[in-house]
């Protein structure tokens, strides 16, 4: 019978990643130097996430979704997805800025043969008082005018910069342009896509000494040209309710925020349930199963548990994440 599940992350080293996975999250990554990503709930190929409790510790997350199919992600997402668990769940820990990028959608992804589009969202865990990041374009844009600013290597100057805190949220949708600033952790929930089309690296160099490799003529298909009139995320936190954040075709997320028991009820969803641990320690009971969720743990609830109690220490956040 399937129990709530927690995985061992995979840690990956990122010329601009930093210690905060360690020092803020309490999590080790020895012994890579630095951590840029943490991928705590992986079904991508080559970089899986194994399971560290219970009768199905140490295999992998697409191995027990052969085996047990809808029971571990319902009906639904077992008919779209099949044996490729369909979210990628990760930390990411930024001291530099990460490249500008662009992701395609599903329908260029399919046509390139690259599997699924990307679609993802950012929960800010921790923010330097400068910290920035990039999200779409700040002005009416067309190709022509976008190449040009790229090519003078001005393209900062047609981009939207945000100012970012503790807590902030954006949703980024395949074809938007955008990058991660210095000075950010952040918890990003995604499809399950490893696609990036890198637009410009700031004249980075590798390891070897050589120029980052650029995928422009790949990016123009994938970018959405449009100006939003907004680009972050509104939400309003409650204490005790689960408050909505983004409901999409790939994902659905809600932040719990408690300081008393709170009993869940999920007999009415055919999708398995995410949790990750964003503030202070959560007890998590399902039957006679008992677990623990610290800050940057998963786990993962089976689409056949219907019923779940969940007791902070304190006071607890969570990310809960399912597919609608």
């Amino acid at each position: 019978m399937l129990y709530p599940l927690k995985f061992q992350p995979v840690f990956k080293e990122k010329i601009w990643g930093g210690q905060k996975i360690r020092t803020l999250l309490n999590i080790d990554f020895s012994p890579l130097p630095n951590c840029g990503e943490m991928w705590a709930l992986s079904g991508v190929s080559g970089f899986q996430t194994k399971i560290v409790n219970g009768f199905l510790a140490g295999n992998e997350l697409n191995e027990i979704l052969e085996i047990y199919m809808d029971e571990l992600v319902g009906e639904k997402v077992y008919d779209r997805h099949k044996t490729e668990f369909p979210l990628l769940v990760k930390i990411i820990d930024a001291t530099d800025y990460l490249s500008i990028q662009v992701h395609p959608d599903d329908q260029l992804a399919g046509k390139r043969k690259l599997g699924n589009g990307k679609t993802e969202m950012w929960y800010i865990l921790d923010a330097a008082p400068d910290a920035e990041l990039i999200s779409g374009f700040n002005r009416e844009m067309n190709v022509n005018t976008y190449l040009q600013y790229l090519r003078n290597k001005k393209l900062k100057e047609i981009l939207n910069v945000e100012m970012v805190k503790k807590d902030d949220l954006f949703f980024i949708p395949s074809g938007r342009v955008h990058a991660l600033g210095p000075g950010i952790l952040l918890a990003e929930i995604q499809q399950t896509s490893d696609t990036t089309y890198r637009i410009y690296d700031w004249d980075r160099f590798d390891a070897n000494g050589n120029p980052r490799e650029l995928h422009t003529d790949l990016a123009l298909e994938a970018i959405d040209f449009k100006m939003y009139d907004s680009y972050r995320t509104h939400y309003r936190p409650m204490l005790n309710h689960a408050s909505p954040l983004v409901d999409c075709p790939y994902f659905t997320t809600n932040l719990l925020t408690f300081d008393r028991t709170m009993e869940k009820d999920y007999s009415g969803l055919d999708s398995f349930v995410v949790y990750l641990g964003l503030e202070g320690k959560v007890g998590l009971r399902s039957g006679d199963n008992r677990l623990l969720i610290s800050p940057g743990e998963v786990v993962l609830l089976p689409a056949t548990i219907e019923n779940v109690v969940l007791e902070p220490s304190t006071t607890g956040k969570l990310l809960e994440v399912y597919i609608s």
